[in-house]
């Protein structure tokens, strides 16, 4: 049983973390997974924005509001570390990615990778993209129980391989097993018995890596001799200004990770776009007109731009249901969070996720309002943090961003969809969020009368 954290030194003037016994060794990893909006409501009305409670085994300081958020991921006073934090959870899995790196490592391996996400690159990676989502999109197949998920999981795990890696041998049948090792490696995250025995999510994850390890070496030869353009070849060739390059085994470890975020967190964005849009189809149509307006290619950041209520719709998704609802520090040194003493080698939990619901940036949190984002500075630097803050900001954002943008921007060129199930979709925390039921819509193709309400699109 874990025990209260130490006390504040005498005269220090800070106060203890507050906190509450719970269930041994799980504590309150099952009311997380269940709900963690309820979880940390319970806590904050019971101790306030920083408490301590069990997860996992593991004692854990939860922070929760803009301030605290703020002062944890911006790390001015260099108290707080990553790579101890994320190892416990993700480390067998994700370990040599960017988000388990701390100081020289981080600032060496970032410089790096920021060559691979320049304008430049990222314009190599949109034009890459556009085709392939715009024929993605069109295969979907009209139903009334399309399930957007895995639908939007396998599309954009596609164009991760394309995008990043190239593409893939077509007669390479590997993929379904590719995106299975992805899914075994992020659930392994909390796999309550965190150890290699049959049958358990742990194992499932070790073996998930081995393969994607595996599935990886076998491309990357070529990719070193290559001179492509996908993030996998210019990872091969990327060198700092010693002439140092990449190994194979770090080029490895950072595409395994890159892989993961490229499409799990867009799947995730996208699919509960969808699910809002198709719940308010007066913003379904707002957005649809736009993008019939600007025409099918939207590779252009000029054009893009113009889809000012996609954007808004994306934000707002993004606030209702963040990717990465908990973002996981450790204390390098005894150190303060708002007033509150905490000892170094304690993990600390910032909640983008909380302060996303927090009525006192986000007035009727819970009601889904696009409107919110209509050009308005935000209300607090930290009331929306979707892509993390300071120096381990996601490197990937704008290229998510895009990816976004373009997928949804097909969609609405080519379907119209409802929500069937009236009640509240919902959605699993056992890992990173998704819907428990593939999310279902009533998907229906658009008629050739949208076609002639599009400037750009065929005559009738």
């Amino acid at each position: 049983m874990a025990h209260a954290l130490a006390a504040p030194p005498v005269d220090s003037g800070l106060r203890p973390v507050p906190g509450g016994r719970s269930i041994p060794w799980i504590g309150e990893t099952l009311r997380y997974i269940r709900d963690p909006l309820a979880l940390w409501n319970a806590q904050c009305e019971a101790y306030g924005p920083v408490s301590w409670s069990v997860m996992a085994g593991r004692r854990v300081v939860t922070v929760l509001g803009a301030d605290g958020c703020e002062q944890v991921l911006t790390n001015r006073d260099k108290a707080f570390g990553n790579k101890d934090a994320w190892r416990p959870l993700i480390g067998p899995f994700f370990d040599g990615g960017l988000m388990l790196m701390d100081a020289g490592e981080h600032r060496t391996n970032r410089r790096l990778l920021q060559q691979a996400f320049t304008k430049e690159r990222l314009a190599d990676y949109t034009a890459t993209m556009h085709p392939l989502i715009a024929c993605g999109v069109r295969e979907w197949q009209p139903s009334t129980d399309f399930r957007v998920y895995p639908a939007t999981k396998n599309l954009t795990l596609g164009l991760a391989t394309e995008v990043f890696m190239g593409g893939v041998d077509p007669d390479d049948d590997r993929l379904p097993r590719v995106n299975a090792a992805f899914v075994d490696c992020v659930q392994a995250a909390t796999a309550l018995v965190r150890a290699n025995v049959p049958g358990g999510r742990w194992r499932r994850g070790l073996r998930g890596r081995r393969y994607l390890e595996s599935f990886l070496r076998d491309y990357l030869p070529r990719r070193r001799a290559g001179s492509g353009t996908d993030l996998f070849s210019v990872l091969a060739r990327l060198e700092d200004e010693h002439g140092t390059r990449f190994s194979d085994d770090a080029i490895v470890d950072h595409m395994v990770f890159l892989l993961m975020a490229a499409h799990d967190t867009s799947t995730i964005t996208v699919s509960t776009m969808v699910d809002q849009l198709g719940r308010h189809p007066e913003w379904q149509e707002r957005c649809r007109q736009q993008s019939l307006a600007v025409g099918d290619d939207v590779t252009d950041p000029e054009v893009r731009a113009q889809l000012t209520d996609l954007a808004a719709v994306m934000k707002e998704s993004l606030r209702i249901l963040a990717p990465l609802p908990t973002m996981v520090r450790w204390t390098l040194r005894d150190t303060d969070i708002q007033g509150h003493f905490v000892p170094a080698d304690t993990m600390v939990a910032a909640t983008p996720h909380w302060t996303h619901h927090d009525a006192t940036w986000w007035p009727d949190p819970e009601r889904w309002d696009p409107s919110r984002f209509d050009g308005r500075p935000l209300p607090h630097k930290y009331a929306w943090q979707p892509f993390g803050g300071g120096v381990h900001t996601c490197l990937g954002q704008f290229f998510s961003q895009i990816e976004i943008v373009m997928v949804l921007h097909h969609l609405l060129r080519t379907f119209t969809w409802t929500v069937p199930n009236p009640s509240a979709t919902p959605i699993d925390f056992t890992s990173l969020p998704y819907p428990r039921d593939g999310q279902p819509i009533d998907l229906r193709r658009l008629g050739r009368f949208s076609d002639r309400a599009d400037p750009g699109g065929p005559s009738a």
